[in-house]
């Protein structure tokens, strides 16, 4: 029996995320109502930007809690560019990005040699003056008005003009991450952000280019956030700073947490409670913070590596333990 689930285990871990990639294809053609096909595009959206996140603290070991600055930047590049200069939204999205991307080169510079509170502080600092520019830099981004009718993407004769069709979108910036994410962190550059976030002195005593590979991480991920912010612009037809709050950071940063840092589907596991959750609690309004922290707490105790983590919490010791001595005694 045990033979055959190990035997099983290869074609799953090959086969599983083209599977999942076929279920999410079909989801808009057997769901009907607008209202579930809206709560997935933001569950897409959220795991894309929460992987970015992801990218940084799981991978690297670097503290972020400003990522919804550098998702600020990709919308209000291009909403300003869309409006204003009718540029296309499939060369926006990889300009977005690399606007992101260069924003990101700048918070990383001058904060190498940072960590822990003291790199979280300045990237939270980063994201409230980008929200502040965009709030005060009225001739360029409206102001407190925000930008409205931004164009909706076009291909061929088709429009994504509504949930249904918006959604493909976000599955495919939701795929492509994870696709193109899954051979960096295999690459010599993901081993080098993960020796990293283990321990830096070693990494650097072993030849790591521990400060480019930092920046090139920050990049990376600014990028993935700004590609987001720029599909979601449209999406929504209107953005303002309000959405690119402090909350909307710990928002994104909580879903990190939940799933599971240093993990490829955490994030995506984390944005389906964490939005489930939303939903759920939305009849009590602010309240819903309170139950935010509660999980967040709760998760911290009993799985501190997440939903999809390794079995090594407080509670999953007794399991480790014995699984091991069983190992043991098979050995024996």
């Amino acid at each position: 029996m045990k033979q055959a689930v190990y035997g099983l285990a290869g074609p799953v871990k090959k086969y599983g995320p083209l599977v999942l990639l076929g279920i999410f294809l079909l989801l808009p053609l057997l769901i009907t109502k607008t209202y579930i096909l809206g709560l997935l595009c933001r569950v897409l959206m959220y795991a894309t930007l929460a992987g970015s996140l992801n990218v940084i603290n799981g991978y690297s070991g670097q503290m972020c809690i400003g990522h919804a600055g550098f998702f600020c930047i990709g919308s209000y590049v291009e909403a300003i560019l869309a409006t204003r200069f009718g540029i296309s939204f499939w060369l926006l999205l990889p300009l977005a990005g690399a606007v992101a991307a260069l924003m990101g080169l700048m918070v990383a510079l001058p904060t190498l040699k940072m960590r822990g509170v003291y790199l979280a502080i300045i990237t939270l600092g980063f994201s409230e003056i980008i929200r502040l520019i965009a709030l005060n830099w009225t001739e360029v981004t409206g102001g407190a008005m925000g930008i409205k009718n931004i164009p909706v993407p076009q291909l061929g004769g088709l429009e994504f003009s509504n949930a249904r069709t918006y959604y493909y979108i976000f599955l495919g910036v939701a795929a492509l991450f994870l696709f193109v994410t899954r051979r960096v962190v295999r690459s010599r550059i993901g081993r080098a952000w993960m020796s990293i976030r283990e321990d830096q002195l070693a990494a650097r005593s072993l030849g790591v280019n521990t400060p480019a590979y930092k920046a090139v991480n920050f990049m990376y991920g600014a990028f993935w956030a700004g590609i987001v912010g720029a599909a979601y612009a449209p999406y929504a037809r209107f953005i303002d700073s309000t959405i690119y709050s402090l909350d909307e950071g710990f928002n994104i940063l909580s879903m990190v947490i939940v799933g599971g840092s240093g993990t490829l589907m955490g994030p995506l596991a984390g944005s389906v409670v964490i939005n489930a959750l939303t939903e759920l609690l939305r009849p009590i309004g602010q309240w819903r913070m309170v139950a935010y922290g509660v999980l967040i707490i709760v998760m911290m105790w009993f799985r501190p590596q997440g939903l999809i983590g390794a079995s090594d919490s407080v509670l999953a010791g007794r399991d480790i333990k014995a699984k091991k001595q069983k190992a043991k005694e098979d050995a024996k």
